[in-house]
């Protein structure tokens, strides 16, 4: 019975360390994407699941997630802003964002901006 309870308590361990270690290996290009979204401020108004003064990214993964030109569109909106498509509170430009990190971003957000923070 004791030896019974060490091995599933080692199974379940086991098991944790392996979840965590799948969770917490964040994707290189998620990571640069994460510090785009930082350096440009754009944390202070989305936030990975809640809305702040903008959508979750998640709630942008969720309404795009059909949409084969969405990533178009989302660079796009991320380098002129804009208003109207979540409301009348204008998003600010980032013209200043070069081509890739406007696709990096972009793509994080339709994949709901994974992250390990």
């Amino acid at each position: 019975m004791i030896a019974s309870r060490a091995g599933t308590k080692v199974f379940y361990l086991l098991g944790l360390l392996f979840f965590y270690t799948q969770c917490a290996q964040a994707n290189p290009e998620d990571q640069k994407a994460f510090a785009i979204a930082k350096q440009n401020a754009c944390l202070g108004c989305h936030a990975m699941n809640r809305k702040i003064v903008g959508p979750s990214f998640q709630s942008v993964a969720q309404k795009y997630k059909n949409d084969p030109n969405a990533q178009v569109f989302l660079k796009n909106k991320i380098a002129k802003g804009g208003a109207g498509s979540w409301g009348v509170v204008p998003m600010p430009a980032n013209a200043k964002l070069t081509d890739t990190e406007l696709s990096l971003l972009a793509a994080w957000g339709l994949r709901g901006a994974p992250s390990e923070n």
